[in-house]
């Protein structure tokens, strides 16, 4: 799922950004409100985590008008954790409230669930010809044999299952599992289908589609 990180202290972000991926998410950096307003103009992100002291443009202004866009789920981070600034960042258009410091595992679960409301309502555990995906729990088996995917791998096998048996692009794998610095004429999305079919093993699960996509077999 894609993430926008918007906080201005970079090593921060840094920091939040690299924990956010090693759990499976497409994480991009802005570290100030213009730049992630811009970035919201091109890319339908899941979630916006937004810091809400920032400069250039402040972040009560970028909830603002994310929530007036209805895009993205807004989970609101910042260092005053006491009810009123609570309640304000919520009338704003926040989804969710989290204060600094935190646990990042926190932080995770409620990504976690901002993902789950931003998308439409699905099995908590995805299955498909003997294949078990639970995402919350970050877990994949076949037939009972536990899957070693790496974060692309289970990005991609959980985009495929959510969809069913649709066609599902290139593009959106890229959009979706990867983040705006993969170079869209890379070859990453068929290597790592690549990859993912050895580990799934037979029976064949992923269908190439030529000049569409990939789907799940039928």
């Amino acid at each position: 799922m894609r993430v926008l990180l918007v906080e201005d202290e970079q090593p921060l972000a840094g920091y939040i950004a690299a924990g956010l991926r090693k759990h499976g998410f497409a994480v991009d950096v802005a570290l100030d409100g213009q730049t992630a307003l811009d970035k919201c103009e091109f890319t339908p992100y899941d979630v916006v985590v937004l810091d809400r002291d920032l400069p250039v443009v402040h972040g009560d202004t970028v909830c603002r008008h994310l929530a007036r866009q209805g895009a993205s789920r807004v989970l609101m981070l910042t260092a005053s954790d006491a009810v009123e600034d609570r309640v304000g960042g919520l009338m704003l258009g926040a989804d969710d409230y989290l204060g600094k410091p935190f646990a990042f595992s926190e932080l995770v679960a409620r990504v976690h669930a901002l993902v789950r409301r931003s998308a439409p309502a699905r099995p908590p555990v995805l299955r498909a010809a003997g294949v078990a995906l639970d995402p919350a729990r970050r877990t994949a088996e076949r037939d009972g044999r536990l899957l070693h995917l790496t974060p692309k791998e289970f990005g991609v096998l959980e985009q495929l299952l959510t969809v069913g048996g649709a066609v599902v692009s290139t593009e959106t794998l890229l959009d979706k599992v990867w983040d705006e610095h993969a170079d869209p004429f890379t070859n990453a999305v068929r290597i790592t289908v690549g990859t993912l079919r050895r580990k799934l093993d037979d029976p064949p699960l992923i269908e190439t589609v030529t000049g569409a996509g990939y789907r799940i077999a039928g």
